[in-house]
């Protein structure tokens, strides 16, 4: 649970594991890895985008279109919604891109166009950082939610990737669960 002094607790993950499993008698130490909770999966909101790779001029080009259940951020209850894009080569950020911020807006259509120059060679080694952000005339714009395409994200962000690879010069659209 992550502490929130003005209102609600927020839970961050959980571990889920059968009992029969557990040997109760004998003390050991069980290392497990925190996944996304069942209860809050989805409660940041979605977002739909597609991705078409042109090996040929080497371009990507990422579509954002729309965003759907956007948590609200500020205290009236709205968002004022942008997409950042951070293309990264091994761990290395590359080039930053961004949509215009939506204002008071939980389900923001962007309709908006990127493209990034990535060679053949090294688009396997390649990922995108795709976070949603309110933006906020005071103070620093927050996180409303992330994911990650490519090939070390989660299983739905790398079959969007994959089938992008593999049916290259097609554009390929998929709707993304926002993480914290």
């Amino acid at each position: 649970m992550d502490y929130d002094r003005f209102s609600r607790d927020d839970v961050i993950g959980e571990v889920t594991m059968p009992l029969n499993s557990v040997d109760v008698i004998a003390a050991a130490t069980l290392w497990r890895y925190v996944q996304p909770s069942s209860k809050t999966r989805g409660k940041l909101g979605e977002l739909l985008l597609s991705l078409c790779y042109q090996p040929t001029s080497s371009l990507l080009t990422v579509v954002i279109l729309k965003a759907r259940d956007l948590k609200a951020k500020d205290i009236i209850g709205s968002s004022d919604p942008y997409v950042k894009l951070w293309l990264m080569y091994k761990d290395k950020r590359l080039e930053k891109k961004k949509t215009l911020v939506e204002k008071n807006n939980l389900a923001p259509v962007f309709n908006e166009s990127f493209q990034f120059d990535i060679p053949f060679e090294r688009i396997r080694e390649t990922s995108l950082i795709v976070s949603v952000m309110d933006y906020d005339k005071m103070g620093r714009n927050e996180l409303i939610g992330k994911f990650v395409l490519g090939h070390h994200s989660g299983p739905l962000e790398k079959k969007h990737w994959t089938e992008m690879l593999h049916k290259s010069r097609t554009t390929i659209t998929q709707w993304h669960i926002l993480k914290d």
